[in-house]
């Protein structure tokens, strides 16, 4: 009988030699998968390669990467690699920037290969069998609140499938169902606590939440730590990672030791292997460095992906395997830290949405939830930028003194002065999973 899902397994603490042995295995299996797609076939020889050219870790840098653009061009089902009828669901990306794109599951990559995965994560963070869970991702097409469901179910927790919104019910249900465990975005909880404080409820004391498992939206440690601040004595807000990419929340988690230091496991390395790259050159980077995560498949059976570029970018940790946890051959990474297509450049110098948020989550008096960035122009180069800012109602502060810290601290941390614009409580838009905060104003004619 095998053990139960949330028991750890020799799998979560392996040696560094054991996972790379598994890796090597696994690309050379895919690569033997990847000969029998007409797909990948082509796509491969126009980089001078074939499938069976990848054997190892050592032969992947010598494959071409793939992005969105690759798949758009193979639609509908691009580089699926088991027959139609083999599939058991789609899920498909938010296709805000064109058509979604779909990724199929096997019923084997559905209910065996990312129960897997996410069992790890859940062991990680301390999710037990019979938790109560509020499962606050979305539905439909996109994977995050269908591959929580799927996973929470085998593991053995209490699932309350609610998604985003219905915020005056939840206050109510989060005290009268004594939830102890919630996965949602973070923003969506800082709206929750807002509005729980305005309805007279005392999340420290009526909410009995302990782990909050937190994706879709990469959010400042200040954030973070505000939003620990203001739950149950000893609640912990864990990022997660992952992407419908790559199969689900199943790329990162951060863990009790790393989650101090807002860093992350690459926790599944031995089913999607993760490369660090530089997004200019995609060299590896350096242990300290900044690269862009590009991830390989190795279990996936139907639309296995190589070398995906997420344009993601992440800081690899000075020391990635020594975690006191002991999954030293599960790399450590930073939260997100931004997007190489989502970079401002203002002036000569690098802004990204989250130094913003940052600097916005440390001024008392703000809301932490809502701001934004206006541009004029395709934001390539920026002689301006606009920050929007929302102060609370019940702020000590004046707005006008609000103003003042945000564009000194914008001076003191990127050395740039910017525009700064405050507004009445409940005037920017909250968003229930993933923010859009910078906003492409259209020239005036």
């Amino acid at each position: 009988m095998s053990p139960a899902l949330h028991e750890t397994q020799p799998e979560d603490f392996q040696p560094l030699e054991k996972l790379r042995a598994v890796q090597d295995r696994k690309l050379e299996a895919l690569g033997r998968r990847l000969a029998a797609s007409p797909d990948w076939q082509a796509h491969l020889s126009r980089a001078g390669v074939e499938a069976r050219d990848l054997r190892d870790r050592a032969s992947l840098a010598a494959m071409p990467t793939l992005e969105k653009a690759d798949l758009r061009a193979r639609y509908p089902f691009p580089m699926l690699t088991v027959p139609g009828e083999s599939v058991a669901r789609f899920c498909a990306t938010s296709g805000t920037t064109g058509l979604p794109v779909l990724f199929g599951f096997t019923r084997h990559d559905w209910e065996v290969t990312l129960v897997q995965q996410m069992a790890r994560i859940y062991r990680a963070v301390g999710v037990a069998p019979g938790d109560r869970v509020y499962q606050g991702y979305g539905y439909g097409l996109w994977i995050g609140g269908s591959a929580m469901d799927v996973a929470l179910n085998a593991y053995g927790a209490v699932n309350f499938p609610v998604g985003p919104g219905r915020a005056e019910l939840m206050l109510q249900w989060l005290v009268d169902h004594a939830y102890t465990v919630t996965t949602m975005s973070p923003l969506w909880l800082m709206t929750l606590i807002t509005q729980a404080r305005k309805a007279g409820f005392d999340p420290r004391t009526q909410w009995r939440l302990r782990i909050g498992l937190f994706g879709g939206q990469s959010v400042s440690a200040t954030f973070r730590e505000e939003i620990e601040a203001q739950m149950p004595p000893g609640f912990r807000a864990y990022n997660i990672y992952g992407a419908t990419e790559s199969g689900g929340p199943n790329l990162s988690v951060s863990c009790p030791h790393s989650h101090a230091h807002d860093q992350m496991h690459l926790i599944n390395e031995d089913s999607v292997l993760t490369e660090i790259l530089d997004p200019r050159t995609l060299e590896p980077v350096a242990p300290g460095e900044i690269g862009e995560v590009v991830f390989t498949t190795l279990d996936k059976q139907a639309s296995p992906l190589l070398r995906w570029r997420t344009h993601d970018l992440v800081r690899l940790a000075a020391r990635p395997y020594d975690c006191a946890c002991g999954r030293r051959a599960y790399p450590l990474i930073s939260r997100l830290v931004g997007r190489s297509d989502d970079m401002l450049k203002v002036r000569g110098v690098m802004v990204f949405p989250t130094q913003v948020e940052d600097v916005i989550a440390g001024v008392q008096g703000l809301a932490k939830e809502a701001w934004q960035i206006y541009i004029d122009g395709d934001g390539h180069s920026l002689d301006q930028m606009e920050i929007a800012v929302e102060r609370l109602a019940a702020a000590a502060a004046s707005a006008d003194d609000l103003v003042a810290e945000v564009h000194a601290r914008i001076k003191a941390r990127l050395g740039l002065n910017c525009t700064v614009t405050c507004h009445p409580d409940g005037t920017l838009p909250r968003y229930e999973a993933k923010a859009t905060r910078v906003i492409r104003r259209t020239p005036r004619s």
